[in-house]
């Protein structure tokens, strides 16, 4: 069963219909990708308003749904509301601003219920959560290219480099590999800089100490995340045990996961092996997140989740050690929960590597 045939058989009646404008949600229906456009979903029949820049490549291409050019946007969407005798119009409660809302329902609400409840988000969120076979496959071609970038660094990172050169050397050779974007501003951190998980790379030059990153690739609109954090010069023996200790809650959270858990329950797994060392606390995020047409996606693999994992949600897997002033590591992988386990999609290797 097709992404839009799952929404048309979950739609309640044949009087309601669901109208798709967020640019994620509407890629994941229509397979193609456009910076406008309107998914509008009936239980018997879907249709795909869409303008003249992207009309012509997007009738040859989507399947399942019809193709319209658009012309006068709402009345095209009155004509199909009154075709199909619709009553009641979902909306996507977790993307449409308060300003989009009030616009359309000044335009319809007259004559149709708007529904915007979180009844259609809660729909496609639910179906995004579990991840078929062919999204599986375009997760590890994406991963596939972000792990063969690391290699690529690994061997041409130098001293006297600044972060942001790394930064781009990273970004560059991720879409040379035939990444079609990547999954976010690409992390690379130096030295104390490493102990700001989420630190923007700047012109600091590598001299000694960890080197933290961050990064992935995009294929066919699905994301892979990984990080890595290997050391330039000469370790302490603080540095290393450090490091130790994350492999070990990483590699506890990795055998641990499994179908049926609680997210928090694993989180758990990783945290208390950090806590119960003299760096308790220095954990300070999450333990991982969900992965698919965005890189941060449910289920939250939190202290305060209350999802609970089943077979093909992505995960990611990423504890880490932040001493401010100091140094941070992060190690994370990313994988899918099976029907027993866990599958891991990283490939790259954790053990400490020094420059």
């Amino acid at each position: 069963m097709t992404n839009i045939e799952k929404l048309m058989d979950a739609l309640p009646d044949e009087r309601t219909c669901a109208v798709i404008t967020d640019e994620t949600n509407r890629r994941y229906f229509t397979g193609f990708k456009s910076s406008d456009g309107i998914v509008v979903c009936f239980k018997d029949k879907a249709y795909f308003i869409i303008d003249f820049r992207y009309y012509e490549k997007a009738a040859q291409r989507v399947k399942g749904m019809e193709v319209i050019l658009q012309k006068e946007k709402e009345e095209q969407l009155a004509e199909l509301f009154v075709m199909h005798c619709a009553e009641v119009v979902m909306t996507e409660s977790d993307t449409m601003t308060v300003t989009e809302l009030r616009k359309f329902t000044e335009e319809f609400g007259e004559d149709l219920y708007i529904d915007s409840s979180s009844a259609l988000s809660d729909i496609i969120n639910g179906f995004r959560l579990i991840k078929s076979e062919d999204e599986i496959r375009k997760i590890l071609d994406a991963q596939s290219i972000a792990e063969e970038t690391y290699l690529y660094v690994l061997s041409n990172i130098r001293r006297g480099m600044t972060e942001r050169e790394v930064a781009l050397m990273t970004d560059n050779k991720m879409k040379l590999l035939g990444a079609e974007d990547i999954s976010f501003e690409t992390i690379v951190l130096f030295g104390k800089n490493t102990s700001l998980p989420h630190g923007v790379p700047g012109n600091d030059i590598l001299e000694s100490g960890f080197v933290l990153m961050d990064f992935g690739a995009v294929i066919d609109g699905y994301h892979s995340d990984m990080t890595r954090t290997f050391y330039a010069g000469a370790p302490s023996d603080e540095e290393k045990r450090a490091y130790d200790i994350v492999l070990q809650a990483q590699q506890a959270a990795l055998e641990a996961a499994r179908p049926e858990m609680h997210a928090a329950e694993l989180d758990a797994v990783a945290r208390n092996i950090i806590d119960s060392t003299e760096f308790k606390g220095s954990f300070g995020h999450s333990l991982g997140h969900g992965v698919g047409m965005e890189i941060h996606e449910m289920p939250r693999v939190s202290a305060k989740s209350d999802y609970i994992l089943k077979e093909g949600m992505v995960i990611t897997i990423e504890p880490g050690i932040y001493l401010p002033g100091k140094f941070g590591i992060r190690t994370e992988n990313m994988g899918v929960i099976t029907a027993d386990s866990f599958m891991n999609f990283t490939k790259s290797g954790r053990e400490f590597t020094v420059l």
